[in-house]
């Protein structure tokens, strides 16, 4: 008599292996250029390919041929309503950063061209950030005195941003932009709001008008410096900084409520400025206590190449508040202009973008500026106020030019607390309790992440608080990748699909047949524990009653979500294969990728466990596995016991 075989609905494609650098080619092509920027290149004639080439690494070419006078009708309203807003918060983020005002002005100009020319997003609006200024001044004030040596402070700070600006460029060039997602959304919402509290209670200083204040940032610090210095406390300071604190939350609580009135809130700062500049002046503001700006320099952007110091005896301290700030800068900046772009169906290109920080950061360098990226209270302005290209940055530019070569002795006369209300404003929407609550709600260990990064920023420095959280987020994926998720599946009734039990009660599962499914890369790290877990299941089904003690006489491995293996992994599939041998328990294999696939081949695997015992799916498994035991299969639509 003549032995059936089982006959699969589908054959198995095993695929002959690619060669190392076929792999390598596709693995680095996936990692670094998962975007695919060049593909249908190479089928433009040489002319095409390389006009397409020189748009792609400088869009500017590409939206600015397509410009016309109605889209710079919104550009030209949008760049005059923030540079309203960068006026204000140039001089205020200055002040936070401990260097000249002027400087913030003067980063309000250069950069915003730069990015012009490079940037990718049509909505991102570029501008000096509170977290980075508060960072850099943390991180060089603990080298150098911003009072007692400025001079060399500011040189510092230039030097900072120029590395900042070359690791920025190196990661965009390298396409390493996969280093920023080691910030997670959880780390920043934590940071921020971390910073925003400990930058809120530093602008007490200019609230209260103390004279004497701490250069440390955390909080317990902060509020013994405060507190210790009661005898210096101005009334009329606090009064003055209440009024434009309250003016400035009015006209947010305006933008809520109606949303088109969003120009009130936006102009909100300058208004502040304006006014408080006249109030000091007429009221001579000086005697009572509060205190001014001072002079600032009339004129555009002084070369500051000169005074980029690479002294060994300081290098540390720009080279690590570079390093921080590219980090944080680009993780924000590139997140807020993603954010914008989904509201419009457009994208953003993050390698880009990286390149474009760095390029306006190396420029602004030489030019008199400090770091600058994509503040989020900017870009929703320019948003809000019908952007459609990169040509706003650009006007707001030129306002600041002029601004620059007439109006700057004007803001003179701004009083420290207003800026000091503009920045404690700005601070109380960067605290976001209802995403944490909602962290808490769907994902506790985000919710740890994100409360590490808060406690760690506020009580401790803000490179520690930042460095814990990150920590813990590695944490958190390698345990993932240590801990796999493996599960039982079974038969939903009257269908061939197989699912999760424990998410379907209804599937069920076969006499004598054990489904599990893998979801995860087997490496060295994970081997042995996914070995131990397919041995406890198969103890576990064997022990369970509602199979009256049948045994297990094949155990399936669905290995569709398997991405990867590596020899170790391969080694714990050998050893589960010999473990199961003594019990006349078969191995079969559902669906192993093409990586998987190649390396069990080249390692033979496929032939210890059998090329008959590799499908398609599950149901092709299950058949043979029941043809095997003598029960009712489907061979080829037709029933067979």
């Amino acid at each position: 008599m003549e032995e059936r075989k089982f006959d699969p609905t589908h054959n198995v494609n095993f695929v002959k292996p690619r060669s190392f650098c076929e792999k390598f080619k596709s693995s680095l092509k996936e990692t670094f250029f998962p975007d695919d920027p060049f593909s249908g290149f190479s089928s433009e004639p040489p002319k095409k390919r390389l006009i397409k080439g020189v748009q792609y690494f400088v869009p500017i070419f590409e939206w600015l041929p397509k410009y016309s006078f109605s889209l710079f009708r919104y550009d030209f309203l949008a760049g005059i309503t923030i540079a309203s807003l960068a006026i204000p918060q140039g001089i205020s983020y200055a002040n936070l950063a401990k260097v000249p005002p002027v400087v913030g002005l003067y980063s309000s100009f250069v950069p915003p061209l730069i990015y012009a020319v490079f940037g990718s997003s049509q909505n991102l609006a570029v501008g000096t950030v509170a977290a980075c200024s508060l960072l850099i001044a943390n991180t060089i004030g603990e080298t150098v005195s911003p009072t007692d040596n400025p001079s060399l402070y500011l040189s510092l700070v230039f030097t900072a941003t120029f590395i900042c600006g070359i690791i920025e460029t190196a990661l965009g060039v390298l396409r390493l932009g996969i280093l920023v997602d080691f910030l997670s959304h959880s780390t920043i919402t934590g940071f921020m709001g971390g910073t925003a509290i400990i930058i809120i209670l530093q602008q007490l200083k200019g609230f209260l008008g103390l004279k004497h204040f701490t250069s440390k940032t955390d909080v317990v610090s902060v509020l013994k410096t405060l507190f210790s210095h009661k005898n210096e406390w101005r009334w009329e300071s606090a009064v003055v900084g209440i009024i434009f604190l309250a003016f400035l939350q009015f006209t947010r609580y305006v933008k809520t409520k109606r949303p088109k009135l969003f120009w009130i809130s936006a102009m909100a700062p300058l208004v502040t400025v304006i006014t408080g500049g006249l109030f000091a002046y007429l009221a001579h503001a000086e005697k009572f206590g509060i205190d001014i700006v001072g002079h600032l320099n009339k004129g555009i952007n002084p070369s500051s190449i000169n005074q980029l110091n690479f002294d060994p005896k300081y290098i540390a301290a720009p080279i690590k508040a570079g390093i921080l700030t590219a980090v944080l800068a680009l993780a924000e900046g590139i997140a807020i202009g993603r954010s914008f772009a989904i509201m419009k169906n457009q994208q953003t290109d993050g390698n880009k973008e990286m390149v474009a920080f760095g390029l306006m950061n190396i420029v602004g360098s030489f030019t008199s500026c400090y770091l600058t990226t994509g503040p989020f209270s900017k870009t929703a302005v320019n948003f809000n106020a019908g952007c459609r290209t990169q040509m706003s940055n650009v006007v707001m530019s030129l306002i600041m030019m002029l601004t620059l070569l007439f109006l700057a002795p004007l803001f003179s006369y701004t009083p420290m607390v207003a800026l000091s209300a503009i920045i404690m404003s700005a601070m109380f929407g960067l605290i976001e309790y209802d995403k944490a609550i909602h962290l808490f709600k769907v994902d506790k260990f985000d919710f740890c992440i994100c409360m590490v990064a808060f406690f760690g920023v506020t009580f401790i420095s803000m490179d520690i608080g930042l460095g814990l959280s990150i920590g813990l987020g590695i944490i958190r994926a390698l345990l993932f990748t240590a801990r796999p998720a493996s599960c039982k599946l079974g038969n939903l009734p009257n269908t061939n699909l197989y699912r999760d039990i424990e998410h379907y009660p209804d599937a069920q599962g076969t006499a004598g047949i054990l489904i599990i499914q893998l979801g995860s890369p087997i490496l060295y790290s994970n081997s042995t524990y996914v070995r131990e877990r397919v041995l406890r299941w198969i103890r576990d089904e064997e022990s369970n009653t509602d199979y009256q003690g049948d045994t297990v006489e094949h155990l399936i491995l669905e290995l569709g979500g398997v991405t990867a293996i590596d020899m170790t992994g391969i080694e714990a599939l050998y050893e589960l294969k010999r473990l199961l041998g003594p019990k006349d328990i078969k191995m079969l294999l559902v669906n192993p990728r093409i990586e998987v696939m190649e390396k069990l081949i080249t390692s033979k695997f496929i032939d210890v466990v059998g090329k008959e015992y590799v499908f398609l799916s599950i149901d092709d498994a299950v058949e043979s596995c029941r043809f095997r035991l003598g029960g009712p299969s489907k061979l080829n639509g037709q029933d067979h016991a």
